[in-house]
């Protein structure tokens, strides 16, 4: 159920690096004081993946990092800062993300191509290079084969709380697991990957598979996800694979659907976490829709209800607005009849076919008194479903991104 997805905090969370992994976080200088500077490193030659933002400005290391995956083969390791986006910086932004996998390389005895880099914070500034070039230099003495924590809490920007996960799990008779970080909370309308997540497994996957299993979860986890509607310039999501644990998965195999499942979970808790903190949010929406003529319908309607800033501050000000949920539905673009529009919010039946409200107002408005909400709509025109989770809007998105820069 939604309401036990939900409950686990990563507050204060331990999470297992798959074997040959190591990750370290450390603050250099970009901000005043939180880290802001993250490296995972593997041991092991690993392939990678990697899904990138569609938003048609991209940031130099979106940009760096994308050219290195699709020349290279292997990789060990992925540098990130934040404080900085590296974005709209021209040609000095390119060169500087380079001088980023340069100085990783150096450190790490390994190629610039086998380094991928991130980073993430404000748009148009040049990066701090003399602080960062001193950071990489130090981060390696900071690495370490356990918890996550470190490198989670340095990428974070606007997020109240650190996201790093774990699973281990059989196949064969053999150990595997998955682990990852992730950070978002503001500019969160995914259209590829969302924000920044990097995910490691100790598992042999080859390129093109690891690419397309990544590729397959995201959609249905990162990219079903809506906080304010804007894509970032900076979106990625990267994985490795380095193969340490002896476990072979191959297409198609049972591995590949245990793998996949796994992987599956993990990002939905990602998923959920970031929305969970979105800017200024006090409620968790799952938006499910059913009974739509084809899945992309589906999923179309839950994103346009999940993006709708009318229905986001009705449910942040305990109004059940039916009137806005079907508005909603009606500009998405989807074919259906509004006659047969039911809509359900945590279990309680709110509209009924034909127009027919089931309670008055007031009832109605207890449903949002949860921190939770589940929103079901019932377009009863075919058998397809689909669902995505937002957040409320309160006055405190506002306060936050109005002073993001100062």
């Amino acid at each position: 159920m939604f309401k036990e997805e939900v409950s686990k905090n990563t507050i204060g969370m331990k999470t297992k690096l798959p074997l040959g992994y190591k990750s370290a976080g450390i603050h250099c200088g970009i901000k005043k004081s939180r880290k802001d500077l993250a490296l995972i490193v593997s041991d092991y030659p690993a392939s990678a993946a990697g899904v990138f933002t569609l938003n048609k400005v991209q940031a130099a290391p979106v940009l760096l990092s994308k050219k290195h995956l699709l020349e290279g083969e292997k990789f060990y390791a992925i540098i990130v800062n934040s404080g900085n986006a590296n974005a709209c910086t021209g040609e000095r932004g390119y060169f500087d993300a380079g001088i980023m996998t340069e100085q990783t390389a150096e450190l790490l005895g390994i190629k610039k191509e086998e380094v991928l880099v991130a980073s993430t914070g404000v748009i148009g500034e040049p990066l701090p290079m003399e602080k960062i070039i001193n950071g990489i230099a130090a981060i390696k003495n900071y690495l370490v084969d356990g918890d996550e924590k470190d490198a989670a809490e340095a990428i974070m920007t606007t997020d109240t709380f650190y996201k790093a996960e774990s699973t281990s799990f059989l196949i064969n008779g053999k150990e595997v697991t998955i682990s990852g970080i992730a950070k978002g909370s503001g500019m969160i309308h995914p259209n590829m990957a969302t924000m920044l997540g990097f995910v490691t497994t100790d598992a042999a996957i080859d390129k093109e598979l690891l690419q397309e299993m990544l590729k397959r979860t995201v959609d249905k986890t990162f990219n079903r996800i809506v906080v304010d509607g804007d894509t970032s310039t900076n979106d990625m999501v990267l994985m490795l694979s380095n193969s340490a644990s002896g476990v072979v998965i191959t297409k198609g195999s049972d591995s590949q659907k245990t793998f996949e499942a796994e992987l599956f979970t993990l990002l939905k808790k990602f998923s959920i976490d970031i929305v969970k903190d979105g800017e200024g949010a006090t409620k968790l929406v799952e938006v499910k829709v059913e009974g739509a003529l084809t899945e992309q319908d589906a999923i179309k309607a839950a994103k346009t209800i999940a993006l709708s800033p009318l229905v986001k501050t009705a449910i942040h000000g305990e109004d059940a607005n039916w009137g806005r949920i079907i508005a909603a539905v009606g500009y998405s673009g989807i074919d259906f009849d509004p006659a047969k529009f039911e809509i359900i919010i945590n279990g309680t039946q709110i509209l009924q076919k034909n127009y027919i409200v089931t309670l008055p107002n007031a009832v109605a408005n207890q449903t949002l008194k949860s921190e939770l909400i589940e929103l079901v709509v019932k377009l009863n025109q075919g058998n397809e479903s689909a669902n995505c989770w937002t957040c409320d809007f309160s006055e405190d998105y506002v306060k936050i991104n109005g002073s993001y820069r100062t």
